[in-house]
């Protein structure tokens, strides 16, 4: 067991965070599942890598809090030495305009979507950091094309998080390189997740795609092929990129 390679996804219940699980159990991870409320999605994930044959456990945790982060990563480390983790964690909120994002709205998308990056990456740190004893690792930050877009008269707080999440990823690439953790992100476009139904327009990419360039929505399963790639030893000389998986916009 101490021999798997470990990946602990957040948020890994549904859309990009189970196909990226199901990508790293495809390639003989052993995979660490986090849920906060989607138990029944999670626990079924977890049967289905199973039964391909690699460790799964799904770990219920609140990855804005720092006890919950630290009981998560402590499960993880009874599947075997972590060698990735996918900060995938995130929300979206009802559209609205920037005049009507209440600030416990704002703070709580800051919350969930960087905070958590935060408190999950410093854990990562203490196992995977050559200066604490650990053996190198990669750190993928799914991060979205909003912040490029800016998302106006829909989701600007989530961009703004989103924002962040780049300049995290920048920073935390530099500081960690020569510790042995590479530290990447990706930034999706308009990709087909039941996401689009929390700001209240499900079909929202259908609606978008004809503006691409490539002339349609992409599929979960695209971005977590770059996650992937991003995490193995095929990208081992990218650090501190962010890579846009967003059909050429």
């Amino acid at each position: 067991m101490a021999q798997n390679k470990v990946v602990l996804i957040t948020g890994s219940s549904r859309g990009i965070g189970a196909q990226t699980a199901q990508r790293f159990a495809q390639a003989g991870y052993a995979v660490v599942l986090n849920y906060r409320q989607a138990k029944k999605e999670a626990e079924e994930l977890q049967q289905q890598i199973q039964a391909i044959g690699v460790e799964c456990c799904a770990v219920q945790a609140d990855v804005t809090k720092e006890s919950d982060v630290s009981e998560l990563f402590a499960q993880a480390d009874n599947l075997g030495r972590l060698s990735v983790l996918v900060n995938n964690a995130g929300i979206l909120k009802q559209q609205a305009r920037v005049a009507d994002i209440s600030a416990e709205r704002f703070m709580q998308v800051m919350e969930v979507n960087i905070l958590s990056c935060l408190l999950c990456t410093q854990q990562a740190i203490k196992r995977m950091s050559t200066e604490q004893g650990g053996a190198g690792g990669a750190i993928v930050n799914v991060s979205s094309l909003a912040a490029k877009t800016g998302s106006p008269n829909e989701y600007v707080d989530y961009a703004a998080s989103k924002g962040a999440m780049d300049s995290f990823t920048r920073g935390a690439a530099l500081e960690l390189a020569e510790e042995g953790i590479r530290v990447n992100a990706v930034r999706p476009g308009l990709i087909y997740t039941d996401i689009h139904a929390s700001g209240g327009e499900p079909d929202r990419v259908n609606r978008l795609k004809h503006k691409l360039p490539l002339q349609r929505g992409g599929e979960p399963e695209e971005v977590a092929e770059a996650i992937y790639w991003l995490a193995s030893e095929q990208s081992s000389y990218t650090t501190g990129t962010l890579l846009d998986v967003a059909g050429g916009l």
